[in-house]
This record gives structure tokens, sequence and C-alpha cells, in this order.
């Protein structure tokens, strides 16, 4: 069956009909980007419509994908669902994306969307996937995007390029965004059931055929909104919503001293009132998520977003916080940072998750290193050359106790620090970045919470 005859959009088949060609592999799947995000939806697609091919520039994911293997860690579900899906012959993957977009019907991009140096959108691997879908595109295609984009993408880029460039008029293929909404760790499950699905596409047409797509992807609401750019304003809002709550906790967080109290306690007291949902402090905020989605919404808008600008602000000005209250906590313990032995535990922007775009751990081992610091850096999730590219001097976990250590920084609370035996260092000042540390018979500073050592506060 070719992609013409196959094709949702504008579908001569009742719906019904869609659908079971859809689940029944008729209907076939292209998708673009198998890193973190994009090889869960495939396996995701492969098992509820058995005909998906996976699209990748690197040869390595490609060769991993095949041979029915993960290249994604820590992915519950992941590795068995990917074997299953390649071993009945549903899932397959290539770096020919030409050829995959002159075979399939449903293109869904995921790739990555980062910033450049001048906090653009960098739309370059967004494009290039846009240029073999256009060599590619069949009457009856639908396109949907997947990866975070600005608002308007899909309406002012997506159909004027693909329009252009394959020859197709406008009314012969389908173009819609449906936002991915999943955090790393449960990939699988916040595809299939976490969250509702929210499509909307440039068209009536193309949002009904992306709802009745995403209807067989998930076990969830399937919100239709108005459009196309209503959906990809949906992931940054979330995005935005989370950045300048956690500015606002850590604003809190950066007056706990002048206050006198632990903020966080506060916090989660005031949370029990059902219209307070304040996050934590912290060092920082990284990912290739919350801390580039302002810019996607500032990039495209001339009007004043002062909000949104200072919540960037602070978070960005946490990491910097963070040094400088080591270096203040070792003052108060009589000694200096400069010529101190400090380790950072975690290099990594959250636990469990071997990413490092944006992470607060750079800025910590800047401002270290601009102390005078000598600084260690520890991260089971990394290899040694990556640590080291921070600036630090990479140390295994192990190895910690024979390096004379004067402080430590908690960064990234990697469920692997939890087995450090703290009684083997002798009178260390700590910064506990993310609330984590107990009573660890040593003097310990928590972002938000203030100073401590063993369960006696020092104010």
């Amino acid at each position: 069956m070719t992609a013409s005859s196959s094709g949702l959009y504008n579908s001569t088949r009742p719906p019904e009909g869609q659908r079971t060609a859809l689940t029944g592999g008729a209907v076939p799947v292209t998708v673009y980007g198998l890193g973190k995000m994009g090889l869960p939806l495939a396996a995701v697609y492969a098992q509820a419509t058995g005909n998906v091919v996976g699209v990748d520039i690197d040869p390595d994911v490609v060769r991993t994908v095949n041979d029915g293997e993960c290249h994604v860690a820590k992915e519950p579900g992941l590795p068995e669902l990917v074997a299953e899906q390649v071993e009945r012959g549903a899932l397959r993957a290539t770096t020919d994306s030409v050829e995959a977009a002159k075979q399939a019907a449903i293109h869904v991009i995921i790739v990555p969307t980062p910033l450049t140096d001048d906090r653009e959108p960098d739309l370059a691997a967004f494009e290039a996937v846009l240029d073999s879908i256009a060599a590619g595109l069949t009457p009856g295609d639908m396109v949907v995007v997947e990866c975070t984009v600005p608002p308007g993408t899909s309406r002012d880029l997506v159909v004027p390029y693909l329009e252009s460039e394959s020859g197709l008029s406008r009314s012969e293929f389908g173009v819609a965004f449906c936002p991915e909404r999943t955090s790393s760790g449960r990939a699988l499950q916040d595809i299939t059931e976490s969250h509702p699905k929210i499509v909307g596409g440039v068209d009536t047409e193309a949002t009904r055929a992306a709802s009745l797509i995403y209807g067989e992807i998930t076990s969830n609401d399937v919100i239709a909104v108005s459009d196309a750019t209503t959906a990809e304003a949906v992931k940054l809002f979330e995005g935005v919503y989370r950045d300048v709550n956690i500015a606002l906790a850590n604003e809190l967080a950066r007056i706990r001293d002048d206050l006198g109290i632990d903020v966080t306690e506060a916090i989660d007291a005031a949370n029990t009132q059902p219209y307070c949902n304040i996050h934590a402090p912290g060092p920082g905020v990284g990912g290739h998520c919350i801390p580039w989605y302002p810019y996607f919404i500032t990039s495209r808008v001339s009007a004043e977003t002062p909000l949104i600008l200072t919540a960037r602000e602070v978070n960005d000005s946490m990491p910097a916080f963070t040094a400088d209250t080591l270096r203040d906590e070792l003052a108060n313990a009589g000694r200096t940072i400069e010529g101190a032995t400090v380790a950072v535990l975690g290099v990594t922007y959250r636990p469990g998750v071997a990413e490092t775009r944006a992470t607060p751990a750079a800025g910590v081992i800047d401002r270290l290193n601009e102390h005078g610091a000598t600084v260690l850096a520890v991260d089971p999730m990394l290899d040694d050359d990556v640590v080291a590219s921070f600036g630090a001097t990479p140390v295994a976990l192990g190895d910690l106790p024979s390096k004379s250590l004067d402080a430590v920084v908690v960064v990234t609370p990697h469920e692997e620090f939890d087995d450090i035996e703290w009684a083997d260092f002798d009178d260390l000042v700590v910064v506990d970045g993310r609330g984590t540390l107990g009573d660890i018979g040593h003097r310990v500073y928590t972002i938000g919470g203030g100073p401590r050592r063993s369960g006696v506060s020092h104010e």
C-alpha cells in the first residue's frame, strides 16, 4: 500500500476504518530523532501501529536499535519494548531520512531545538528534517511536530516550507503539533498514560487526524485545542510556569538568612493550602527545557516580558550564590575558600540522567575556581572527560575519602551518593543544594534551609 492510499489527512475512509488501518500497520510511520525522547516515542508508536521507521543521524544509534538494543539509559521498560518491537518487525531504524520519508504516511518530528549563543531558537536540525520530509511528502500525509518550537512554527514555517519544497498544495497534507510532555526516567508512562495529549492542527482536518492518531497512542484524554500555535504555546507555558515558580522559591531561599527561618519548612507549610504550590529552591535550573523555553517565547514577541526575563536572571544567579554560600560558610568556620579542596557532587542537571545541558554544576564549578578553590567533581553518570570539560578534576566516588576534602557541594543528588560514609571525612563544610542530606555529622548549609550541624541550627 502506498503512502498516498494510506494517508489519514482528508481520508475517504470512515474514522473506524482509519483507526483499523493505523493500528493494523497499513499507515507507515516515520519518527525523526531517536534520542532520549525520540526512541521511547518511536517504540510506543511501533507498539500501537506495528509499522515504524526511526531516523537518526548517528549510525551507532541506528545499529543499536536494529540489533534490538536500547542506547537510552535508566528508562524503565524501554529496553524490553524496543527489543520486542524490533523482534516482531514493527520497529526498524535508518540514517536515510529521505527514503524513510518516501515510505511514510505519518511523519513525527522530535529532534533537538537548542538555543544559539544569542538565545535564539536553533532550528537547523528541525529544518533539515523538513527537507527530508518534503522530498517524500505524498498527498494525504500527516506531519506531526512533537519537539518544542517557538509559537507559530507549524503555521509560519512548516506549512509554507513543505508546500514550497514538495510541490504539493497546502490542501494535500496535514500539519499538527503535539507537545512532548515527558520526563526522563518515566518516558513510556508519560507518553501512554500520565498526561492528556494536547493536539492542535493548522486546520480542522489536521486537528481531527492528529486526534485520531494520538487516541491510539495514549490511554489518557486527547485534548484538541484551537490551532497548532496554541498547542505550541502549551508546552512553553508549562516550562515558563516552572521557571517562574522556581525563581520565586530561589529568591525566597536567598533571603533566608535575613529572615532567620527555614524557608523550605515555610514553603512546605504554605503548600498545604490548595491555592499555593511553591516549588523547591536549589542551585539552579538545568536541562534543555526550562532554561530555554522562555526565549522561545521572547524571541517571537515584541511586547515586554519582564517577569519571564527576571525569573531567568534569578535562576541563572543561583550557581554563583551556591558557591558564594560555601565561601561564607567556610569563613564562618574560620577557614578560607582559597586553596580549599572542594568536591562537587553531581554534574548532570538532574539525578539519574546523563545530560549536562545548562547544568547548574557548570556555574558552581566556575565560581569555585574563581574563588581559588581546588575543585574535584564526582558524577556516576558521566565519563571523566565530560566531567573534566567543566573545569573540575574527575574523581571516583570511592576515592573521595583519600582526597583530604575541606568542603562539599551537593548539586545533583544521584542515588549513588546515598552510600557515602560521611564519618570517613574530617570536619567538612557542606552546602546541600537540594535538601537531600540528613544529619551527617558535619556542618551543612541547605539552600533555603540554612546552616546546621548534627541537628543543631547555627543562626
